[in-house]
């Protein structure tokens, strides 16, 4: 059988939401702002929400393989990547062109809803 990689991302990214969250909630708020630690619990949050949606889309390419929901996976891992993990570096560093990039992991998270919508209109009932 092979492996849902979708699905461990899903749970890894899940795991790292926690950590990252609580690093935030505990330890970070004695060094920045309110405003910085709001952006910082925004990509905890997003992070949440897209490893949720990562491990939708592993139980379906699990049950019925499409190249539409690999590709939502895929939308889903890189805007995590670049959207959480820009806000982190961003409030982390205090270095402003990371914020630059992003919309891009935005732009990501949206593709890959765009993906997981039209795989899962396409696919036949089986």
């Amino acid at each position: 059988m092979k492996k849902n990689y979708f699905l461990l991302s899903a749970a890894l990214f899940g795991m790292l939401a926690v950590i990252i969250g609580a690093f935030g909630a505990h330890g970070l708020e004695k060094f920045v702002d309110a405003k910085m630690l709001q952006r910082f619990h925004t990509g905890v949050e997003y992070q949440f929400y897209h490893a949720l949606a990562l491990g939708l889309v592993g139980v379906l390419w699990k049950n019925q393989p499409s190249v539409w929901h690999s590709r939502a996976a895929w939308g889903f891992i890189v805007g995590i990547l670049i959207f959480s993990g820009s806000l982190y570096a961003y409030v982390l560093t205090g270095f402003t062109q990371f914020g630059m990039i992003t919309p891009i992991g935005g732009l990501s998270f949206i593709a890959g809803w765009g993906c997981l919508a039209w795989g899962t209109w396409r696919t036949e009932p089986t």
